[in-house]
């Protein structure tokens, strides 16, 4: 039960997140920069999902491995909604 509670505690600071600059400094303190950054290449391999591209134009574009996006397509698929929620599809250019 003490591991749930540090996840419920975990979960209580992002809500308290207001900007993008207290997540960005939030995220500095709490991962390391490589760890950010693979939550952000999911995070974009989500949104080209999302968009429609296929496996091969994302793992061209991102070099995220394929069973990383194997993973971040079930998540779309199966998980909690989380990607769908809270990524904009729409497109940058």
């Amino acid at each position: 039960m003490k591991n749930r509670d540090h996840l419920d505690d975990l979960y209580e600071i992002f809500v308290k997140i207001e900007n993008k600059e207290d997540c960005k400094a939030l995220l500095e303190d709490l991962c390391t920069y490589k760890e950010v950054e693979q939550m952000a290449q999911r995070a974009y391999a989500a949104k080209l999902i999302l968009q429609g591209k296929t496996y091969n134009e994302i793992i061209a574009e991102t070099e995220i491995s394929s069973t990383t996006l194997s993973r971040v397509s079930k998540a779309i698929s199966y998980g909690s909604g989380g990607y769908k929620k809270f990524i904009s599809v729409e497109d940058d250019g």
